[in-house]
């Protein structure tokens, strides 16, 4: 097969792939259509729960009551069928990998999904009470807080997926040491620069006030802490054990 023809090949096969992650999420989608407004409510469950007794959400644009469930849906399909992407985007690589980097990128694969559900499961059973406990305790004498359902969930969709990357701190590091980019005893090292750092994320990813700030920063930083004491355990492989399983594959 020539250059050309393995080019519009894995064009095809990239194209099936694509496709096969496509309609899965469209198939969840339309399964989810009915009970778009619920998956809202249950969404917005961390701050209408705070809300004063008589408090709501409102909604200023004339198509926003329709379509904000849609995109709950839509979001909560893609989540659903993240696994069987997955899988798509690991059959279109796998044929180009090594043995021993096929065994590396399926573990870290589903490490960091699972991490990815996991911090935004931090978000909303955790941070969401205490931020919108904080926000509305925090309105002066007089003020309705009354929050429009779209700026609700551009707010929500950021900090899930701040949280979200946040908790694939130890498979970034891992990664990273196990590439040889970078040693143990230097993350170990830079560690005061991470703390800093982490605050600094937290600033700019949160609302405004010290306990938000501190709720993604301290995670960060533990994370970093867990990256570390995994990487150390895990190791990086050696360059000639790395070079003898290539030979021995590629025979």
């Amino acid at each position: 097969m020539s250059t050309g023809e393995s080019f519009i090949a894995h064009l095809v096969e990239l194209r099936t792939r694509l496709m096969n992650a496509v309609v899965a999420v469209l198939v969840v989608f339309v399964g989810l259509f009915h009970w778009a407004s619920k998956l809202y409510t249950l969404l917005a469950e961390p701050l209408l729960s705070k809300l004063p007794k008589g408090g709501q959400m409102i909604a200023t644009d004339v198509t926003t009551p329709f379509f904000v469930p849609l995109k709950v849906a839509l979001m909560a399909s893609f989540l659903i069928t993240l696994p069987y992407t997955l899988y798509q985007i690991w059959r279109f690589v796998a044929p180009g990998l090594y043995e021993h980097e096929k065994r590396l990128v399926w573990p870290l694969i589903i490490a960091s999904t699972i991490l990815f559900f996991c911090g935004m499961g931090f978000a909303y059973f955790v941070v969401f009470p205490i931020v919108f406990g904080f926000i509305t305790a925090s309105a002066p004498l007089g003020v309705a807080v009354m929050t429009d359902i779209d700026k609700y969930l551009s707010f929500v969709l950021t900090m899930f997926m701040a949280f979200g990357m946040t908790f694939q701190v130890p498979v970034a590091v891992v990664l990273m040491v196990r590439m040889g980019f970078v040693t143990v005893a230097k993350l170990r090292e830079v560690r005061p620069y991470v703390v800093v750092g982490a605050f600094v994320v937290g600033a700019i990813f949160t609302p405004p006030d010290v306990v938000s700030q501190s709720m993604l920063a301290l995670p960060l930083w533990l994370l970093y802490e867990a990256g570390i004491i995994v990487a150390a355990w895990v190791g990086r492989k050696k360059p000639e054990e790395e070079k003898a399983e290539e030979e021995t594959e590629g025979h």
